[in-house]
Parts: C-alpha cells; structure tokens; sequence
C-alpha cells in the first residue's frame, strides 16, 4: 500500500490501524495492545514503538508525511512531563510524531464520525474534519499567497482560524519589515512589534494545531522562534512542506489532510 496515507490510532486496549485513500478508510489491522496503568512515558514509547516498526509490513512508506499516529485512554492521563517524554522517545526511535488527542477533541470526533455515517469509531470523524481550530505561521513578507491558500483550505474543512484572522495587509505596512493587517492598530513604537508577535503566539493555546506554511521548504527566523514557543506548549505542528534549514528536527508532521 503505497498511496493515500495511514492512520494509526492507540487507545487503552487496542491499536487500530487504516488506509486512507480519496476519503474512504480500508482497515489494515487492529490488535488488542492492553497497556494498563502505571507505565511510564519511556515504557509506552518503547511499546507503541515496538508496534510502529511493524508497520512496513503493511505499508512502504512510513515517515511524517505518509503516516499519522493519535492515541486515546491511557494516553490522555499521562501527567504533562510523562507525555512530554513519550511524544520525544518516540519521535526519536520512529520519526514520527505522537498526537495524544485531548478528551474534548476526541468528543468532538466521535460525534462528527457518529454524525456522518453513525461510526463510534473516532478515525471515522477525524477524516471528516480534523481541526476545530488553527494557527497559520509563516513568512507574511514572503510567502504571503501560499499563506492565504493555506487559510482557504482550511476554513473549506469549517476550521476556524485564530490568527491570522484576516489578510488584508494594513496599506501602511505594506512592504515594511513588520506586516500588519487590517484588524490589528498601528505600532506605538518598534517595542510594539512584541505586543503583535506576542498575540499571534498566544493564540497557539487554544488551536487543535499549528500549520506552518513554507513553501520550498523554507523557515524563516521569525517562524524558527515561534516554533520554540510551539514545542513549550506541546503543541501538535505541522508543516505544509518538508522543512530545511532547521538546525534541531522536533516532532512534527508534513502536509495538511487527515
């Protein structure tokens, strides 16, 4: 199986596993992977790691492009330093990046999928619309159309966008070094550009997910300190191309879709 993508999803008992190819999910595996509680962030690396490396035996290629991984139950009530911990090993053994869903999130799958086509599957529901809301970043001076396409995308699938909100470059900034749109009020100083920086950032809290659009690969300095800011939160980013020039790899994923 080499087109389309794949679906990984962990839960407390069991791991299913499904292909995704023009909106129709074919299932590839399902196994019954009793974590039980009281693991800790290395030990369940090391076990759903165990399980991904038997993946090529389903599908050529997997990597962050190609394959996606959530996870559910246990997974959800690790403490913030165990989950943290288990998100790294394993990016570290597999590279690839171990989305631990929250319960909200999760509940919103499961009646989107419940909704759709009557499926307590939550995968059902994730194919459908995978975020309820998002950040785009990226080079406002550079990459300004790809970053806009990238919005219309989004908001094609009903996500919500938190910031940029609007596009509609301020005719004052136009062509500065420090772009500003239409909804935000002009700079009182060069200080203010922190004031700016500092909400966009902030809106990462409450995004389903980071996209970060750089097209040919590029990632700006600007979006290199976000990206820190990103990783502090835990928070799931995912680049619309494969990025270069990143001096340190993190756990994060490449291209949109489910």
């Amino acid at each position: 199986m080499t087109e389309g993508r794949v679906l990984v999803h962990f839960g407390s008992e069991r791991v299913s596993v499904h292909h995704l190819q023009s909106g129709e999910l074919q299932l590839l595996a399902r196994e019954q992977l009793p974590f039980g509680a009281g693991l800790t962030g290395v030990a369940l690396a090391d076990s759903v790691g165990e399980f991904c490396a038997g993946l090529k035996e389903l599908t050529e290629a997997v990597d962050n492009k190609s394959t996606r991984v959530h996870a559910t139950g246990v997974f959800q009530q690790l403490p913030q330093p165990e989950a943290a911990t288990l998100v790294n090993s394993f990016y570290v053994d597999t590279g690839l990046y171990f989305n631990i869903v929250r319960p909200e999130l999760e509940r919103f799958y499961l009646d989107t999928g419940m909704s759709a086509c009557c499926s307590s599957d939550m995968v059902e529901g994730l194919i459908r619309r995978e975020f309820r809301t998002a950040v785009v970043c990226g080079s406002f001076q550079q990459s300004l159309g790809h970053i806009e396409g990238t919005i219309t995308q989004l908001r094609e699938t009903g996500t919500q966008v938190l910031s940029p909100r609007s596009t509609k470059i301020k005719p004052e900034t136009e062509g500065t070094d420090f772009i500003l749109f239409d909804y935000q009020d002009l700079l009182k100083n060069e200080r203010d550009t922190w004031r700016h920086k500092y909400v966009h950032m902030d809106a990462f809290r409450q995004a389903d997910a980071v996209v970060v659009c750089n097209p040919g690969g590029r990632v700006g300095s600007g979006t290199v300190f976000e990206l820190g800011f990103m990783s502090a939160l835990g928070k799931r980013v995912i680049f619309t191309e494969e990025p270069l020039g990143v001096s340190v790899s993190f756990p994060c994923e490449v291209g949109l879709g489910a």
